[in-house]
């Protein structure tokens, strides 16, 4: 399972113009997530508006390691015990997917195709599998 070069750039590209209205973009993902999956909410004990900030940091740190997947390996990788210390479960990765590219969808209006949402499913895919290899067996 791996991204194309040309899924690589959709994305890169795709996520620059998310940046700056990130502070929406994570204030949806979180709406439309606890609407998808109402008990995650518990989940998250910090207010809303910090975690987004590091939703949206995180994404950006994906995005760019994208261009050495070996480098971010080990990211993600700790990325997945630390939520592992927070609860999270290997079937929450469904709701946070689908939250994630409705927000994209959104945010990214008549840019958002077909192609561009195969990007994106493929890449969190990607990620999701190295996260869930790592820390969550079950």
């Amino acid at each position: 399972m791996a991204i194309t070069p040309r899924q690589k750039l959709l994305v890169q590209e795709s996520f620059k113009l998310v940046e700056p209205i990130a502070e929406q973009a994570a204030g949806l993902f979180y709406q439309t997530l606890f609407t998808y999956d109402p008990s995650l909410k518990p989940l998250f004990k910090s207010d809303l508006k910090s975690q987004g900030k590091k939703l949206m940091m995180t994404l950006k740190v994906a995005v760019k390691g994208l261009d050495d997947l070996d480098a971010l390996v080990p990211v993600l990788q700790q990325l997945a015990a630390r939520h592992v210390d927070y609860g999270v479960k290997a079937s929450h990765f469904t709701p946070v997917g689908n939250a994630l590219l409705y927000t994209l969808k959104q945010g990214l209006g008549e840019k958002w195709n077909p192609e561009l949402r195969q990007a994106w499913v493929d890449t969190f895919r990607v990620v999701a599998t190295v996260m869930k290899a790592h820390s969550f067996s079950h």
